[in-house]
This record gives structure tokens, sequence and C-alpha cells, in this order.
């Protein structure tokens, strides 16, 4: 039996410490001897020669470590391997470690507070009327292993409680799959589409299947939809291999937008442990690995016959040859080269069955199958050598390249790897579909799924000598033994479904932790309720036609390629408009810039003389600084209206849609009734009149406050200083959720309510047209303070008795709930309604004043940890349901009309007839008189103390009687103060002492002036 003594090194320090001092002595001598003897050129070439030669042989006669000596190997090789590991020669990749995912220990931190007491003493409550929502996401309908994989998931998703709805871009097959599972598919634009209408925040959870649906993913990189979990599950490693060429190419802005892609979702699933290694460069703590996938059995059956016939003429095989395939792990440790040595070290007795002569009709070839190692083909070559193994029998091949050849042909597998890893090798189960017997080590993941002798055969990893034994039951007198086609069988029907319990209880798993429902949806079941799964949902599919591997391959980089181009196309736009800028920039620019200067220029002098010659009004200082600030004030608003402007201002109606970012854009309405108000300044429509709310209100620059007060900040922002922007009778809001709903007002509904307004038909009336009784939130029809306990958490009652109490100050051994009856009517929700504008200030006063309430009993805890009574979870939404239903108890207690009008066909319903609530309401704390004097009162205090911390004051105008006195004081002492300027500038002018006329000139009398000049003319004469 050869010896493994004369093969590869394993460790060489010693040898060439020892070596150091001679070989620097024998360098210098060598140096002398080139530099003082002249050598011909072919002798040099020789020598040269020579002394390569006996490097290499050296090399490779070079022994061991004396651990490893030859009188020891064979008591080694016979025992077992725990000598190898205590001297540290053997290495089974222990320096790899797969650990917890981050996902899981980070949203295992932020878990759900349920059950957990504040500081107020409350418990959270579930409610659970809806079941919660998910939505698939596909590139195509095309039959793939992919869908056969989430079809799988899905049904048992249902199983436990989950509700799915299906989007894919494109068409296919599988739609009638998606048919059988009750979740018809809605095919969907990508979001840059004018027509693309989803309400993603319908779903409490998004699942992104495949590279090509990433076109959908620009929707959820936009606000309003940016903070919903979304799952993004990668099948195969192109995007990868592009990734690396966009940075090696310079391609970064490439590469940075799929990093924020990658980064955006909440989990990158991946199906093995090799690919989130690949995309490590990009990993932001997101990537899970959920192992298990029926790509290998989806592939086996249409690759092995096309496969077979082509290697074993590549390979110049016999029909009654042998081939055994040695596989291993994906991962690349220093052990490696020792593991294949050992497994062939224990296959020398089959050389015995297989003669060597070219006569023979059997032989024996063995294939080892593993990763591009550069030169390893040379290192399995001369561990064959040193075992002894004829020429040609031991072959290396790359896994990447001919796994599915190699193991078309193979009559058996070995996996030749120690390495204890979380998840079932995946070219053993390849190697398992194609119908083949497999050998493998003991190891955790593998005695799991392969029973020794029923569907594969088992070793001890640490008694090699129990592999001879199994190969020789395997093979005996070099043919297959005929039991083992048995045990490849029931294999084959194993390594079809492996796995699939652990996938889907992996996605379940993984949903129960990123999902954060709200109390009003039911939590899934557990996920050890699942029923066992022991197959892929292989029966869907039967019928329908399967693209091959190839295919598949193609079309993912296709996609790559398309977005890629894209990308280049993008960017060559942006330069060449760059460029047409500043080349547009010449001479005859700059003419007509000079021509308008100098025509405004002479303007403003003809103006100028005009303004001379006329007669000018001579007013107050107090009137010129009022006309000055008027003019500084309406400087801003000098633009070009366009039609819907000037149509806008002569309707008794103007309806605002309040929205935050790009991705409620489509659900917005371009009409003269409709403006919409943005939320934020970075999310606003370019071109369109809309309002910007920061600009009106700075509160709503702070983040925090505009996600907690939601809609009702456009309200205060639109409240404030209202007679700038909107000078209509009546003001409206809807909720681009109802248009998302379809429950916003058709064209025969608004020209209904305006009727009504003109007609002047209800008076002071509360128009609503989204019933709460319809709300997908309320299935079974609650009243209204149930409902609202039911989303938010169970203490809406609870929030809105603690905040009228602060309002008002009353005792807080009061009854301070306004009381909502039960009378067979329904209530406004969704934030979609009109009402007179002066009633709206009335709404907004009351509502400042609440808000502020709400704030100072959650903002601490809310602002430090993100936690609210009114939510299960970490919410930045916290209030915003509780504000939603404000509206009902106002326009209740204010004695306001409530009137319900359909949003199709305009039919109106009054609710809650006034006649009816008489007794029940609180028309004395809703007053205009009584809101008006606390807001005074609040007004005061602010104007006197100037808290340091105070919602109130930042949600609007801060005025009182004070106020006004305060100015009318302030103008009083200016002019007061002028006045006294006025007065000491002439007591200055009068009192100023004058310089002494020095001498003046007397002008003669005109009669002494005319006797003179007549005397000198009579002289003269004479």
């Amino acid at each position: 039996m050869g010896s493994l003594e004369d093969c590869l090194p394993v460790k060489r320090e010693p040898l060439l410490r020892t070596q150091s001092s001679t070989r620097a002595r024998a360098r210098s001598r060598f140096s002398r001897f080139l530099l003082l003897t002249k050598l011909d050129f072919r002798k040099w070439m020789c020598a040269v020669a020579a002394f390569l030669c006996i490097v290499v042989m050296f090399q490779m006669f070079l022994p061991l470590d004396k651990s490893l000596a030859p009188s020891k190997w064979k008591e080694i090789h016979y025992g077992d391997l725990a000598h190898l590991e205590e001297t540290g020669s053997l290495d089974f990749g222990k320096d790899i470690r797969f650990g917890t995912p981050k996902v899981f220990e980070r949203f295992r931190k932020e878990a759900n507070v349920l059950n957990q007491s504040y500081h107020h003493n409350l418990t959270l409550r579930r409610f659970g009327h809806l079941k919660p929502q998910l939505a698939l996401v596909f590139g195509d309908l095309v039959a793939d292993p992919e869908k056969l994989l989430m079809v799988t998931v899905a049904a048992a998703l249902q199983e436990i409680g989950y509700e799915l709805q299906v989007f894919s871009l494109e068409d296919g097959p599988v739609r009638d799959v998606w048919k059988s599972l009750g979740a018809s598919p809605t095919i969907i634009q990508n979001c840059d589409e004018a027509d693309f209408f989803v309400d993603w925040l319908n779903f409490n959870g998004i699942i992104i299947n495949s590279l090509e649906a990433t076109d959908v993913f620009t929707c959820f990189l936009q606000e309003p939809f940016k903070s919903l979990p979304l799952i993004w599950t990668i099948h195969d490693a192109a995007l990868a291999i592009r990734l690396k060429q966009y940075n090696s190419h310079g391609q970064i802005e490439l590469a940075n937008h799929w990093k924020k892609s990658l980064n955006r979702a909440t989990a990158v699933v991946f199906s093995n442990y090799v690919q989130p290694m690949i995309f490590s460069a990009f990993d932001s703590g997101n990537f899970v690995v959920i192992p298990g996938s029926p790509a290998e059995a989806w592939e086996t059956n249409p690759m092995m016959a096309s496969y077979k016939d082509n290697m074993q003429d590549n390979l110049d095989l016999g029909p009654k040859d042998i081939v055994i395939a040695i596989v291993g792990s994906q991962f690349l440790y220093k052990g490696l080269w020792l593991e294949h040595a050992l497994i062939l070290e224990s296959m020398v007795p089959l050389l015995a069955d297989f003669p060597i002569d070219k006569d023979s009709t059997c032989h024996l070839k063995i294939i080892i199958l593993s990763g591009s190692l550069g030169n390893y083909s040379v290192a399995v070559e001369a561990i064959a050598h040193n075992l002894r193994y004829p020429g040609g029998i031991v072959e290396h091949k790359a896994v990447d390249q001919d796994a599915d050849a190699v193991l078309s042909i193979a009559d058996f597998v070995i996996y030749g790897s120690f390495l204890e890893e979380e998840s079932f090798p995946e070219i053993l189960v390849k190697a398992m579909c194609y119908g083949k017997p497999i050998i493998a080590p003991e190891l955790a993941v593998i005695k799991k799924y392969v029973d020794d002798g029923v569907n594969g055969y088992l070793f001890p990893k640490d008694n090699v000598k129990m592999l001879s034994k199994i190969i020789r039951h395997v093979v005996m007198k070099g043919k297959v033994s005929p039991l083992v086609h048995n045990i490849a069988a029931r294999g084959k029907i194993t390594g079809r479904d492996l796995m699939i319990s652990e996938t889907v209880e992996g996605y379940a798993t993984l949903l129960q932790v990123v999902l954060k429902l709200p109390s009003e949806v039911a939590p899934p079941r557990d996920v050890s309720e699942l029923s066992p799964k022991k197959e892929w949902r292989w029966d869907l599919f039967e019928t329908i036609p399967r693209p091959t591997y190839q295919k598949r391959i193609w079309r993912s980089d296709l996609f790559l390629d398309k977005i890629e181009e894209r990308w280049n196309h993008t960017q060559k736009e942006s330069s060449s408009s760059i460029n047409a800028v500043d080349d547009t920039f010449s001479y005859s620019i700059w003419e007509e810039e000079k021509y308008i200067e100098v025509a405004a220029t002479r303007k403003r002098r003809e103006e100028q003389e005009l303004k001379d010659r006329s007669v000018q009004p001579h007013g107050t200082w107090e009137e010129v600084y009022k006309s000055a600030k008027k003019a500084d004030r309406l400087k801003n608003d000098l633009h070009e209206r366009d039609e819907r402007e000037l149509e806008r201002t002569g309707q008794p109606l103007g309806i605002y849609e309040p929205y935050l970012g790009r991705g409620v854009w489509p659900f917005l309405h371009v009409s003269s009734i409709y403006r919409g108000i943005g939320l934020s300044t970075k999310g606003r429509r370019p071109g369109a009149d809309d309002i910007d709310a920061p600009s009106r209100l700075p509160l709503l620059n702070n983040p925090y406050y505009r996600d907690a007060l939601g809609d009702f900040g456009a309200y205060f922002a639109i409240a404030n200083r209202i007679d700038r922007i909107h000078k209509n009778a009546w003001i409206g809001f809807q909720c681009w959720r109802a248009t998302a709903r379809k429950a916003s007002l058709s064209g025969v509904a608004e020209r209904a309510l305006l009727g009504a307004i003109q007609t002047r038909k209800n008076g002071d009336t509360f128009y609503f047209w989204v019933r709460m009784d319809q709300d997908p939130r309320n299935p079974l029809q609650q009243d209204f303070w149930s409902f609202c306990d039911s989303i938010n958490a169970g203490n809406c009652k609870y929030a809105f008795s603690v905040a009228l109490k602060r309002m008002y100050g009353l005792k807080h051994d009061l009854d301070a709930l306004p009381p909502m009856p039960v009378d067979g009517d329904t209530w406004s929700v969704m934030k979609s309604w009109a009402l007179p504008t002066r009633s709206f200030l009335e709404f907004v006063m009351f509502s400042r004043m609440f808000a502020d309430a709400l704030d100072a009993q959650m903002y601490d805890e809310h602002h430090q940890t993100g936690n609210c009574y009114l939510s299960l979870s970490k919410d930045k939404h916290c209030y915003s349901r509780v504000l939603e239903l404000l509206v009902n108890v106002w326009a209740y207690h204010s004695a306001r009309r409530m009137v319900y009008m359909n949003p199709e066909t305009g039919f109106m319903q009054e609710q809650h007839r006034l006649q009816d609530r008489r007794g029940q309401m609180w028309v004395k704390w809703f007053s205009y008189d009584t809101l008006k004097s606390m807001d005074e009162d609040y007004a005061e205090e602010y104007d006197s103390d100037k808290p340091t911390r105070w919602l109130w004051p930042s949600t609007g105008e801060v005025l009182w009687q004070g106020v006004y006195e305060r100015e009318r004081n302030q103008r009083h002492r200016q002019k007061e103060k002028r006045k006294q300027l006025s007065k000491e500038k002439l007591g200055r002018m009068k009192k100023r002492q004058r310089q002494k006329v020095i001498g003046k000139y007397v002008k003669p009398p005109p009669e002494e002036t005319e006797t003179s000049n007549s005397t000198m003319v009579v002289e003269k004469s004479l």
C-alpha cells in the first residue's frame, strides 16, 4: 500500500529555518562564482535545468511532519483521526463559523411590547379582527423552481392565518396555480409609470421574489412606503458577479444603486450559506439564510440525458466502467487536500478488482469535484501518484463547470468533507436527485436526512477505515451491487423534497420576527402548528411547461443588461443636457439679457418722471410702513397663475389632499377643485400648484411631529394665516388612501356637493364620504369607541379622557369621555370631509389644544424609546389614529349637522339628527366661546411664561386681547416717540444761536441817484 509521507508537505517552517544560514552562504559563493567565472550559455542553461529538477524532486519527496512519520501512518489510518486533530495536522474547517443572523437579533430586541405596562399602569391589548396581509411580488409568472418554492411557502402561510395577494410585472402560466390557492395575480407596471395604483400600506409585509421584480423596488425607496417590512429573496449569484464588474470598471454609481436597494430590504433571504459570502461587501446586517430549495430536483431530470452522453464520450468510458465521484463542501479550507487523500487511500483496495490491461471491459474512474483552486489538479495527481494509482484513473474537475456532467455518469458519489455545516450540502442533494447512491460521513445535518443502509451509506468521520468496508460492499467484483440501486431509488425520493419543512418554517419564523402587526390584526398561529410538509407542491406544476436552466440564467443576465442599459442611458441624457445648457450660453443670450435690462431701466425712468409730475398724497409714517410690509409680503406671491388656479378662485369649495413623498403622486387629483399640500419639501410634485406645508408651519420640518401629526400637520399649516392661500367659503380634505380604495368623490358627487353648498341646503354642515362601518379595519361593525380602541391597542378611550381633562383642567376623578351614541348611523374615517371655512378654523382651534394635550402625556416616552401605549410596537405615527376620529367628536358635540354623501352617486343622508342628540351633546364644552377663551388663555400663558417645550404655540398663531393691546400700545409709543423727536428737533432749531452780522451794504435812495445823473448831463451840454 502506498504511503502519504512522500506527498504534499504539511509543515515546512522548521526545515526552512534550519537551512537559512546555509542558503545564505551558498548564495554568496554562487554569486562570486558567476561573477568570476565565464560560463558558456549552453552549460549555463543545463545547470539551471538540472537545479530546477532537483528542487521539484526534493519538494515531491519532502517528508511530512514528525507526527506523520512512516512508522505511525499505518497506525493512524487503521485507528482513527483523533491524533491528527490533536497535533493540528488535520483541519476540518473548524475556523468556519455559522452565526445567528443579525436580523433576528435586532428584531428580537425590538419585539412587540404586548402586555408591557407603562407608567400609566396600562396594558396593551390585541383585538385581532383581521388577518395579516402579505403581498408577493414577482417579475413574471413563468414556471421555475423559485415559483414552486413560493407556492409551497404561500400555501403553508395561508394555513397558519396569513392572507395573500400576488402581483407580477408580466403574465404567465403560473397564474392558474395562484388562482387555485385563492390569490388571483394582479398585473402591474413599475413605479415610474403614471397609472401605477397600489396602496402598499394595505399590507403588513412585502415579499419580493427574484431579481426581475426589482422594477417595483423603487416604490419602497420612497415615502410613505419606506418603512414597510420588505423581504427580498435572491436565488442566484448573477447580481454579485455584475457588482464585481461594476466596481472593477468604475461604475460606482450603479453599484451604489444596487447597494441602496439591498440595504432598503428588511431582510435579504438566500437559499444557502455561500451566497451571503459572495454579497458580503453589501451586507448591512440584514442577510438571512433559509436553506432548502427545489432547484436541484427541478433541474436534474431534463439535464441528465444530455449530460450523460456527452461526458461518456469526453472521458472515453465504456458501458461497464465504474465511475466514482468525490464531492465536498462549497467552502474552501486548509484540510481539503488531506480529506481527499484519505478518501483516495480508502479506495486503494478497489484497484485489485480492475485490471489495467487494455483488453479488460471494466475500468475504474475516480473524479474529484472541487472549487477552482488554481493548480489543484497537480496536487490531485501527486496524491494519486504517491498512493500508487495508475495514471488516468484519478482526475480533477471544477465543480462550477462540470458538476452536472460528472454526477450524471457517476455510479455512486462519496461526500469527502468532514466540515459540520448548517444545511444539507447542495451537491449531495443534486447527486441524490440524479438517482446516485451516496456515501457520506456521519455529520449532524446529513444524519438528519440519511439513514444508513436505507437511502444512503454513512461512516464515522473519525474512523475512515469504515469507508473501505462500505466501498467493498457497494462495489463487488468490479460491479455495483444490485441492492445499491434500491437504496439510490429511495435516496432520489428523499432528495426530491429535502429540507422542505426547514424552508417553510424558516419563512414563517422570519415573518413573525419582522412584521409589526397593528392591534386590529390577529397574529398568525405558531410555526409549531404547521402540519408536517413532506413534499413541494409538484402537483400544481405537472401540466405547466418548464423552461430550461440555461434560459433561466439567460433571463437574469438579460434583465441585468436591461438595467445597465437603462442606467447608462439615463447618465448620458443627464450629461448631454448639461452640455446642451453650456453650449446654449452664447452671445445671443447675452444680447437678450442686455436688451431686457435696458428696457427695464428705461421703464423705471419713465415711471419716476411720471411720478414726479403727478401730485402725491402725503400719508403718515404708519401708513407707509404698512404698505411697505404688505408689498414685501406679496412679493413672493407674484407668479403666473395657471388655469386651475384661476378656476379655483371663483369656486365656493376647495379640497386639499395632504401627501408625503413621491409614492403618493399617482393617487392625487389634477383638477381645479383639488390642490395638493406636501408635508415635506423634498417630495413635492414638480410644476404643480401644491402648497409647501413646512414653509407655512415650520413645525413640520421636524420629522417627529410630521409623522406623529400626519394629515393634521396639513390642517394646521393651512389654518395658519388662512386668508393668504384659501379664499373660498368652504374647505375640504381628502386622504390619498381614499382614492386608492376607490372611495374618492366622483364627478357626480362633486357636482352634488357644490350644488348643496351653493343652495345652502343644510347650512353649517359637516359632509363626509368615507364611512366607518365600511372600513376594512372594522369587519365586526363596532361602535365608535370600540372601533377606536381596536385600532389603538385598547387605549383610545383612556387617551381621549386624559387629553380632555388636561385641556379643560378637570379633576382626575371625573368622567371626561364624551358620549358617542350607537343609534344605527355611521361616522367619518379616512379624513375625507368638507365644511365651512369658519367652522374649519374652529375645529383647528379645538384640535391644536387636543393634540397638545396628547403630546404632553406621550412625548417623553415616545420620543426617547419609540414606544407608545396606542400601539403594540414602535410606531412613529403614535396618535395619528386617534386624531383621525377626532373630527367626529367635535362635529357631534358642537351641534354641527352631519351628512354622509355617497362618493359615487352623490346621494346624501343625514347622520345623528340634531333633534335626537338633545341631552347627549356637550355643547358647553365645545362651543366657540369656550374654545376661544381657552385659546386666549393658552396664548396669554405662552406670552407671559415662554415655556421651553410646548407644542401648542408651534401649531399656529398665538393671539389674545393682550397681544392686540400690546401692539396698539407699541404703535402708540412709537408715535409718541416720533412726536417727541420732532419737538426736540424744532426746539433745537429755535434755540440755536445765530451769528451776528459783521457789515451790510446800504443801497442809496433812488432820488439822489437820479439828481446826480441829471447834473452830469447838464455839465456835458455846457
